[in-house]
């Protein structure tokens, strides 16, 4: 039995990488890492900054992850010198994990989904929704490409310990409503710097019927809140009963409705009847946040039988190869062909404006992504909506924003 005082689960963490007995919240501390990530935007810069070092080989080839993802496939000559420059070292190092056009997928979507991380794991990616692997119980969280450097040639880094912020949310979600709407429930009360430098741990009765994919999403918008990690506790990695925390949140969530965010904020959000009869150009289902199978399939179960409206642009954009392909077997990209959306191979590219969906002056968007800033997805003068898959299936049939019971008409089940 561990003695000393209590400690968070994030401290926990910290502490067993830093060989620690205990860590402070605000203390600066060198620790290993167990997990490198970096992207093709990111990569190159963190190999210069290795070479700069004076290192030119990484800790260790297992530990490191390298995804081309973001401009891929490459959609000008910049980006394929991006690409060329981090398959290059990925080459020359012998990188175990280096994902690559026709075997790659959206980062956040493809690393749990290849089972590396584990509870109590410290994992650092030069990129800020690396978040997302909170939701397995690790401690993640993103880094700049000059730390990164340093991380992937020494296998460690320094990290300055955060304070938590547990949140709560109690009661059973309602139908259309999942990790998504709980994140943007948490940006509309906390704002987009309301846990800066901390950490989100959330716990409750909601968290515990959320399935795995729903926590991924959850988690992945913690960055948004202006948080260095959004962490689900599990066993053997859970917080002391007593552990000091800097704020604490308690939100029944039973009679929650859709969330949208609107522009130019992922924290401007309200109920989707509020926005409800907004016309949008463009539908995007898909990243990192809701790319994953469960989402695809909830938006399927809504276009089934329907057409895309005649105004409207549907870009389904499945998180990994594998998300595709099971997709394809349950017949679902088949329903989204019918109903008449563009099928794309998984990428960055919409969500960050960088192709696949680029919108012009005055286009509206209604997104499953996670940002929504001005000129994030093209144009200054367009706007994009976030909310979830079901919202987004329901706005792409009826032309503007819409509650999934516009369409499906049955709304006697619970989610």
């Amino acid at each position: 039995m561990r003695l000393g005082r209590s400690m968070t689960a994030v401290e926990k963490i910290i502490s067993a990488h830093a060989g620690r007995d205990e860590v402070r919240p605000g203390e600066t501390v060198w620790a290993r890492v167990d997990w490198c990530l970096a992207n093709d935007i990111s990569a190159p810069m963190a190999i210069e900054q290795m070479k700069a070092m004076g290192y030119d080989r990484v800790f260790d080839t297992d530990r490191i992850i390298l995804v081309l993802d973001h401009f891929l496939p490459a959609k000008d000559i910049a980006s394929a010198a991006q690409a060329r420059v981090t398959r290059e070292f990925a080459r020359r190092q012998g990188i175990r994990h280096f994902y690559d056009v026709g075997r790659m997928g959206i980062e956040h979507a493809l690393v749990p989904e290849l089972g590396v991380v584990r509870p109590g794991d410290l994992f650092v990616g030069a990129d800020s929704h690396t978040c997302t692997y909170g939701a397995l119980g690790a401690l993640a969280t993103g880094v700049g490409s000059t730390d990164l450097g340093c991380a992937m040639a020494l296998g460690e880094m320094w990290f300055r310990v955060p304070e938590t912020l547990r949140i709560e949310f109690t009661g059973r979600l309602p139908r259309w409503v999942g990790g998504k709407d709980l994140a943007l429930l948490v940006l509309s009360r906390l704002g987009t710097e309301g846990a800066n430098y901390a950490a989100l741990e959330f716990c409750g009765e909601a968290i515990e019927r959320l399935s795995v994919d729903g926590r991924l999403t959850l988690s992945n918008m913690a960055v948004e809140a202006g948080a260095k990690a959004g962490l689900i506790p599990c066993d053997g990695w859970t917080s002391d009963p007593g552990a000091r925390v800097a704020e604490s949140h308690s939100w029944d969530v039973s009679s929650l409705e859709p969330q949208v965010a609107c522009p130019y904020s992922p924290a401007d959000v309200v109920p989707v009847g509020e926005v409800a009869g907004t016309p949008v150009d463009q539908v995007v289902l898909g990243s990192c946040t809701n790319g994953r199978l469960t989402d695809l399939a909830e938006a399927a179960g809504i276009l089934a039988g329907r057409k895309v409206h005649s105004n409207v642009r549907l870009i389904v954009v499945p998180g990994t190869r594998d998300v595709y392909r099971k997709a394809m077997h349950a017949g679902i990209i088949d329903t989204f062909l019918d109903a008449g959306a563009a099928i794309s191979t998984p990428t960055c590219g919409p969500c960050m404006g960088g192709h696949m969906g680029v919108l012009a002056d005055g286009e509206v968007c209604l997104a499953t992504t996670n940002r929504n800033f001005r000129g994030r997805m093209g144009h200054a003068g367009s706007r994009v909506y976030l909310a979830g898959p079901a919202v987004a299936a329901a706005t792409a049939v009826m032309g503007c924003i819409a509650h999934p019971r516009e369409v499906v008409t049955d709304d006697s089940r619970e989610g």
